[in-house]
Parts: structure tokens; sequence; C-alpha cells
């Protein structure tokens, strides 16, 4: 065991306490990465507040990237000094799902309760998602990385692991848009602005963001959008509609967690379209549909786990369109942060205004 430094949840919904941390060695088909940079999502938010339960202590962190430090036994393609990405897909290769290219659904469970993580004391430390990327170094399974070129700046290439990927992948793998389809998504935060550029390399012939404040829509052009509708208008899919040429949209995407957007998410959508459910609410939420409606207009409402994104496909695509400025990375980061400034990060995010926050390991 070794002793790293991680932020600690204790409570839900206080704050996180940095302290110190054992990491056990990689095992069996494990990697050890230490982490340049791991960004703030929205889904360590709601695990910190309670949204979904789970076991405390725990360290939350999921969307990281950084350099191997160490191999289990069995690891194949990697190497010490790799730079990679990190991401929670944890998948067997094996089960029905990974067996029909749904690894971000593997059915083998994992209990990252008695994973490589333990308190100073040596007390069960839970490695939440899989990663517990808050934290100086993360043990992940070989199937959890992809490489990436080494002079890719570590604070971008973190932003694919969780954000990016479940954006683009709504749009190019859940949705299956096509070149001249039209595309509505909910949400212009981080996972909406890459569902928007999603949407863009796509090929969509008009892409209409909705949201609740007109900065984020003016964002939202910048990535990709033709068109924005604030989300506080009193109907705003009529709104939609007159700017899609008085039809709706072939794919909705849902990129937030309110129910009040799940319940308006069939207005927008065109005869045959179907709306891509994409953010998370918390346990317990319902949303209501009017499925007479849905079969009458051949319509469809999908679920969408981290874009189902295959990494080893995926990850090397998006790292060559942005290497050829064809994809928006660094434009994401909305400020970077240490690790001891990790509450504050949280608490911009919370604000709203945030594209992404990043924090970014200072290892000398």
């Amino acid at each position: 065991m070794q002793t790293i430094k991680a932020a600690v949840c204790h409570e839900f919904g206080a704050p996180l306490v940095i302290e110190d941390v054992q990491l056990a060695p990689p095992g069996i088909g494990e990697v050890e990465v230490t982490l340049d940079a791991v960004a703030i999502c929205h889904s360590d938010i709601s695990f910190a507040e309670g949204a979904w339960g789970g076991h405390l202590p725990a360290v939350y962190g999921h969307e990281a990237a950084g350099v191997v430090t160490g191999l289990g036994t069995g690891v194949k393609g990697f190497a010490r000094g790799d730079s990679v990405v990190v991401t929670l897909i944890r998948s067997c290769g094996t089960c029905s799902s990974c067996a029909g290219g749904k690894p971000v659904i593997c059915e083998t469970p994992y209990d990252t309760v008695n994973g490589p993580l333990k308190t100073a004391g040596g007390q069960p430390l839970d490695q939440a998602m899989a990663c517990g990327a808050f934290a100086e170094k993360v043990v992940v399974d070989q199937r959890q990385i992809v490489k990436i070129p080494k002079d890719m700046g570590k604070d971008a290439a973190a932003l694919i692991s969780c954000g990016v990927i479940t954006g683009i992948g709504a749009a190019v793998n859940a949705a299956c848009l096509r070149p001249g389809q039209d595309a509505v998504v909910i949400g212009a935060g981080g996972v909406g602005l890459n569902a928007i550029q999603g949407a863009r390399i796509a090929g969509a012939r008009r892409i209409v963001a909705v949201d609740m404040s007109p900065g984020k829509l003016e964002t939202a052009m910048e990535f990709g959008a033709t068109h924005g509708v604030l989300a506080a208008e009193e109907k705003p899919w009529k709104a939609v509609h007159a700017a899609l040429g008085g039809r709706g949209a072939d794919a909705v995407l849902v990129t937030v967690g309110a129910i009040p957007a799940y319940n308006q998410a069939p207005r927008y959508l065109a005869r045959g379209g179907k709306a891509v459910l994409i953010g998370m609410p918390h346990s317990g939420a319902k949303a209501d549909y009017e499925p007479v409606v849905l079969a009458a207009l051949g319509q469809g409402l999908i679920g969408s786990k981290m874009g189902d994104t295959v990494i080893q496909r995926d990850i090397p695509w998006i790292v060559d369109l942005y290497e050829q400025g064809r994809l928006m990375l660094d434009e994401l980061i909305s400020g970077r942060w240490s690790l001891e400034q990790i509450n504050e990060a949280i608490a911009d995010t919370k604000a709203g205004g945030a594209r992404r926050n990043v924090v970014v390991f200072n290892r000398g």
C-alpha cells in the first residue's frame, strides 16, 4: 500500500475533506495512473449530495487523465510512461452486453467498496464509479483507459473521459443521427455542448439548443447550434418547431436531469423521432408521458449511458477530431483548480455558469 492525497466524502452534502488515504498496488489486469487532471462532473456532485445513495466514506471523480506509473500482471498494450485518459467504463469483455458491443452496461458487478482504496486507518473506502479520481493516483482495470498523444494537454484530455463521450456518443451512437436530420439538445452545459458537437459532426441540418440561460444559448451557438430557444418560454417547443420549418426534431437529446425537461421532450419530436435520455435525475424521480401519442406517432424513448461508447473505438476518433481542429475541447474548460480548492470548484460548478471545471495536479 502507498499513501496518497484524496478528497474524501464522509457525509452526504458536506464539503469534501483532503486527507491521506491508502492505495493498493495494481492487481491482475490493473494499472496505476498518476493523475494530471480530473474534471468536476455533475454526477460526482449528485453522488456527494446523496442523490443515489452509496457507501461512505467515498472518493468520487471519474473524468481524468494522467500517466501510467504501475502495471499489474497480465496487462497488455500499456507501458509505464504512457499518457492515458481514465474512464468509469469498467467492463469484463465477456458478458452478453460486452460481447454485444455495449461495454457501458457490462453485467459483471465490481465491488467498489473493497477495491484498491482504504482510509489511512485501513478501513473500507469506496472507489466510487470504479475510479476514485479525486486523488493523486488511481488503480483501475486496463479496459478503463485509452492511450492519448503524449503532447496532448491532460486538462483537455480529461474531459473526453465522460462529458465528451457522453454527449458525442448520444448523438452519434444512441440517436444515430444522419446527415440532413434535425436535432434538439435540451441543456447547454458540459454534456449538452458535446451533444451539439456530436450532432454537428454527424451532419445534422439544424441543431436547436434549449436552455434556461441566454448566456448558455450564446455559447451553444459557438459549439455548433444553429438556433437557440429559451426553456423559460411558455411553450418553448413551439419556437423549436418554428425553427425546424414547422416540424419536430428527428432526435431530442435530453442532457439535464430535470424532470420538466423529460416531461417536455416528446413535444419537440417529429413523427418517427426519438428522445434520447442522457441526464440523470435523482433516484425516485418520475416523468409523465402519454403512451398513446408515442405509439400513434411512431416515436421512441431510449436511454443512453455514457454515449453507448466503446472507448477503444471512440476515444482515438475523438482525439483525432480534436487534433484536426474539428472538435472543441480547450474551450470547454471554465477554470482550473488545485485539489485543495476542490470544494470551491464544486460550488462554482453548482452555480450553473461553468462548462467544466478541472482540478489540475502539480506534480513538480
